[in-house]
């Protein structure tokens, strides 16, 4: 049983359906879509959004308003839907949902990304540290798992276009990329890896000095997808060509059993 699932940060879900968004999944057949970074509050929550292209929409929308957020369409009905991760600092901020089907459990999750203050950068290493333990508990009832989303961390040197820069950016930060060798390391697969080892390709792009044409991105949203499942990873893509925001869709295909 294929499933063919499609993670993207939007920078605005609003913003990205102006600009073709629904077009774009029309000329897809993908079971899920998970998008991150909706930034509308849950007044504007909708179960039939996209109810015309077979979905049902499952929020959890930030309490602040134009600020972040995660909404996963599903065509299948799932057996149950968990709303957050029980952390009240993080699910204010509306990151965390999770759908089941069977024994497979989808998660879609915005990390915090840690740009704009070293206040943030210190609020996204906290909820690295609060997230794992979280996952790795929720492993123990719900091992087959894949988790998709943002993580607004660079895991690799092949994962971004200049790994000599000397800056420290958040993202990029030794502390960061030890969580990520820990988190693919000990209880997930990089499904990109999977069956990509040795690519270079980028998820984000920023909007400054022609970075996109010039191809200086980063690849900082990822699937991944429960030890020892990684074999089931049949297929991979950055969809770069779609620019709706500053991130691309990453999709993933996998042979899912049970």
């Amino acid at each position: 049983m294929l499933k063919r699932i499609v993670s993207y940060n939007v920078n605005g879900l609003r913003s990205a359906m102006q600009k073709g968004l629904e077009d774009f999944l029309k000329g897809q057949n993908f079971d899920l879509v998970c998008f991150q970074e909706t930034k509308m509050d849950r007044s504007f929550e909708n179960p039939d959004l996209f109810s015309s292209l077979g979905y049902k929409a499952y929020w959890h929308c930030a309490e602040k308003k134009g600020y972040s957020g995660v909404l996963t369409l599903s065509r299948e009905i799932p057996d149950a839907v968990h709303y957050g991760c029980g952390m009240e600092t993080y699910d204010r901020e509306g990151r965390v949902i999770r759908l089941d089907f069977g024994e497979w459990s989808v998660v879609n999750a915005y990390f915090p990304s840690g740009s704009v203050s070293e206040e943030r950068h210190a609020f996204k290493m906290r909820f690295l540290q609060d997230f794992y333990p979280w996952i790795e508990d929720l492993l123990k009832s719900r091992p087959k798992t894949i988790l998709v989303g943002d993580y607004n961390i660079v895991h690799l040197a092949l994962d971004i276009h200049n790994p000599d820069r000397k800056d420290n950016p958040s993202g990029y930060r030794p502390e960061e990329r030890a969580w990520m060798d820990e988190w693919f390391g000990t209880l997930f697969d990089d499904a990109f890896r999977c069956v990509r080892p040795e690519a270079q390709e980028f998820s984000w792009w920023s909007y400054r000095a022609g970075s996109y044409q010039k191809n200086k991105g980063w690849r900082i949203d990822y699937q991944s997808i429960s030890k020892p499942f990684g074999h089931l990873v049949e297929d991979y893509r950055h969809h770069r060509d779609i620019r709706f925001s500053d991130h691309c869709p990453v999709e993933a295909v996998y042979r899912l059993k049970g």
